[in-house]
C-alpha cells in the first residue's frame, strides 16, 4: 500500500523502507545523519505526512516519492525541535516547476503596481506552502528550496517573517537581534561591494530572506555559515538543537576510515 493510499484511508502512514533509503542516499546532508538521528527523522517524517495535507497543481501527478522526499527534508530543522513548530497549518502544495504568483503594491506615493512574480516555493502565514518540485530536486549546495520555506514558517509561528523565530529557553531576543542584524548587515554590505557570496545573495532582500538562505546554508553547507558568520552559526546551533559541522565532519571521517 503506498502512502497515497494510506492518506485516503486515514490511517497513520509508514514510509517503505527502500523509498527511505533511497531519499537518504540522493540527499547527501540526510545520509551524514547518524542511524539513530535518521531513526528519528523517519518517525518524525511519518508523522508529518500523518498532519499534512499534500496535493499537486499544474498537471504534476502526486507520489509517494515526492511526497517522502519534501518531508524528509521538511523533518531535518525540526529534529530535535518536535512536529508542534509546524502547527496551525496543513496544506502543501506542489507544482511541476515554477509558478507565478499575481502580486499587486501599493508604492509610497499611492501608486498600484500590479505585476507577475515567478517563484520556486512560497510559504503563506496560516496557509499553505507551495514549492517546485523541480527545485526540490535540485537540493544541495546551499540550495534548498523546502528548507528555506519551512524555515519561514518556523519564522511565522511568532507572527509575520521578520528574521526572528518563536524562540526557545536559552535565547533571548536581544541576543538573538544583537547576533542576527550584526549578520545580515555584514552580508548586504558585502552584496553591495559588488562580492560573490558562496551564501545566496538573495538572504539580502530583507532579514526574513537572510533567515531561510542561512537556514540552507546551515544545514547543506554549515562550513560556509561557521566561517562567515560563527557567531550566527552558534546561535543556530542553539536554536535548532543540531550541529551539522560536526556531523558532516564525522560522516566524511568515518567514510574515509572505512575507504582506507
Amino acid at each position: 500500500m503506498g502512502l497515497l493510499d494510506w492518506f485516503r484511508s486515514k490511517r497513520p502512514p509508514e514510509i517503505d523502507p527502500a523509498l527511505w533509503a533511497k531519499t537518504l542516499t540522493g540527499l547527501p546532508f540526510l545520509a551524514s545523519l547518524a542511524v539513530d538521528e535518521q531513526k528519528r527523522l523517519k518517525t518524525l517524517a511519518e508523522g508529518f505526512l500523518a498532519e499534512k495535507e499534500f496535493s499537486a497543481a499544474g498537471g504534476l501527478p502526486l507520489s509517494d516519492e515526492i511526497c517522502v522526499a519534501i518531508a524528509a527534508q521538511a523533518c531535518l530543522p525540526i529534529l530535535n525541535l518536535g512536529l508542534a513548530a509546524y502547527r496551525d497549518w496543513v496544506g502543501i502544495i506542489v507544482y511541476p516547476d515554477e509558478f507565478v504568483v499575481a502580486r499587486r503594491i501599493e508604492d509610497e506615493n499611492g501608486v498600484i503596481h500590479e505585476f507577475d512574480d515567478v517563484l520556486s516555493g512560497e510559504a503563506w502565514e496560516g496557509g499553505p506552502l507551495i514549492v517546485s518540485w523541480r527545485d526540490v530536486q535540485q537540493a544541495g549546495d546551499g540550495y534548498n528550496v523546502v528548507i528555506h520555506e519551512f524555515a519561514h514558517k518556523l519564522d511565522m509561528l511568532n507572527g509575520e517573517a521578520d528574521g526572528m523565530p518563536a524562540l526557545h529557553s536559552g535565547i533571548d531576543e536581544e541576543e538573538w537581534q544583537d547576533t542576527f542584524l550584526a549578520a545580515y548587515d555584514d552580508f548586504c554590505r558585502r552584496i553591495d561591494d559588488g562580492e560573490e557570496t558562496v551564501i545566496d545573495p538573495y538572504g539580502s532582500d530583507d532579514p526574513a530572506e537572510f533567515f531561510a538562505v542561512l537556514s540552507e546554508s546551515f544545514f547543506e553547507m554549515p562550513e560556509v555559515v561557521a566561517g562567515d558568520y560563527p557567531a550566527v552559526y552558534e546561535l543556530f546551533k542553539r536554536y535548532y538543537r543540531q550541529d551539522p559541522l560536526t556531523r558532516s565532519t564525522k560522516a566524511a571521517n568515518a567514510a574515509n576510515t572505512a575507504a582506507s
